[in-house]
């Protein structure tokens, strides 16, 4: 990544007026997303300019109850942008980024200042993921889906913000290591 590739990605709010799969989800998702003053603060004080970026595609249920509250903590916080990226579209990114071999997203990736990558987080929060690879493998689908939306509606980002947070955390703690 570099800054004249970041500057061709979406903000936030320039995805969101283009979805068309699920768009009154995303609106209201984007709508209800509570972002804790402290978890501003922790992702502040990582100090110094982040650049996140989010793969993502609009019919993703996943990324419709993760990224409106990323992309909120994103706007809140001092020294951090965001920038959306199409999965398809950059095949690049998705495949230095799978999960278990497959091109899940979405897909959260932090680079500092200086466009290194510093960490990445997705597809899921890590109890969802969990459940999804050992209980929720075994429903069908459309079931597994049901408990999915159920996981997310209970939760609504909490997780996923508080995972980011960390995420920021070891990403602030691998750009101070290989300054030394």
């Amino acid at each position: 990544m570099n800054a004249a590739r970041y500057a061709t990605g979406q903000t936030f709010e320039q995805f969101l007026h283009g979805t068309q799969k699920y768009k009154e989800l995303w609106e209201s998702t984007a709508k209800r997303v509570h972002v804790p003053a402290s978890l501003v603060s922790a992702v502040e004080g990582a100090g110094g300019a982040w650049h996140v970026v989010v793969l993502s595609e609009d019919w993703c249920i996943d990324a419709v109850s993760t990224l409106p509250p990323v992309a909120e903590l994103a706007e809140l916080a001092e020294g951090v942008d965001l920038r959306v990226f199409g999965r398809d579209g950059n095949p690049d990114l998705m495949n230095a980024h799978l999960t278990n071999g497959g091109r899940s997203i979405p897909i959260a990736i932090v680079y500092d200042d200086q466009w290194i990558e510093r960490g990445w987080w997705g597809p899921r929060p890590s109890p969802l993921q969990v459940w999804v690879l050992t209980e929720g493998i075994t429903l069908a689908r459309p079931e597994m889906y049901r408990e999915i939306r159920t996981w997310y509606a209970r939760d609504q980002g909490q997780t996923t913000l508080q995972e980011i947070a960390e995420l920021f955390a070891g990403a602030a703690t691998a750009r101070d290591r290989a300054a030394l």
